[in-house]
């Protein structure tokens, strides 16, 4: 009875152990633990998914991806496409793209430079900021 009550105490010593790892853990998660170089497709068209296509493949070649991005379309059949990107839930470029358009790939490019350039500016403006006595969600 002894041995069996010894080895339900070591069972229940590890499991708090365990517990209490885990609780620690989970404390010191901030917002540098967040995964980064995600850029979501939420483009519906053909035009829209080849300036996706476009648009992502100059940022993996000109970029080290420490952000994470979301491009969103509306298509219009008759207009053409309104395809935007945004960072931090805040739109860093929007641009109507044609329908028949020959030159997406173009676009896209110089989309990703700019849009590049507009997430190097937005954490600068980030990190100068004086919020010292202000909360995340006060901002």
């Amino acid at each position: 009875m002894n041995a069996v009550s010894s080895h339900v105490k070591g069972l229940c010593l590890c499991a708090a152990l365990l517990i209490g790892g885990l609780g620690a853990s989970f404390a010191h998660a901030d917002d540098e633990d967040e995964m980064m170089g995600f850029i979501v497709d939420d483009c519906i068209s053909l035009v829209g998914h080849n300036f996706y296509n476009a648009f992502t493949d100059r940022l993996r070649a000109t970029s080290r991806l420490d952000f994470n991005l979301v491009v969103r379309e509306r298509p219009d059949p008759r207009w053409g496409s309104l395809i935007w990107v945004e960072y931090d839930q805040r739109i860093v470029y929007r641009r109507f793209i044609a329908p028949n358009a020959t030159e997406t790939r173009e676009l896209a490019i110089e989309a990703a430079d700019q849009v590049r350039a507009a997430v190097v500016q937005r954490k600068l403006q980030v990190q100068l900021q004086d919020n010292i006595d202000l909360g995340k969600d006060e901002l």
